[in-house]
């Protein structure tokens, strides 16, 4: 299994990614969070084709902090169904890996 992991959610606003980001890096489930500018999404939702702006958080972390990580999402996050996908690090710099590893808890 990777040791490390990038993982994706998308927020409604600019405000609530800051928001679910600083409380990520705080409690130190993950080393970074970037929250993108706006972007269109299309998705099903309750039976119809959804059409709404969104912003994607790109959390890196470790892979064993996942569990915890997708608790405080979904305790956080204001959409009934958050999306949380983790795509594991197939190759990494050395240097970012030892900061993500010494910024996360163990």
């Amino acid at each position: 299994m990777n040791k490390y992991i990038l993982v994706l959610t998308t927020v409604p606003d600019e405000k609530t990614g800051h928001t679910i980001a600083e409380q990520l890096v705080k409690e130190r489930l993950s080393a970074c969070v970037t929250v993108s500018a706006a972007s269109q999404s299309f998705y099903w939702w309750q039976g119809k084709i959804s059409n709404e702006k969104e912003h994607i958080l790109f959390i890196k972390t470790k892979t064993a902090l996942f569990t915890d990580l997708e608790k405080k999402i979904e305790e956080i996050h204001p959409y009934e169904v958050p999306e949380i996908i983790a795509l594991p690090f197939l190759e990494g710099s050395a240097k970012y890996l030892n900061w993500i590893e010494k910024e996360t808890k163990d």
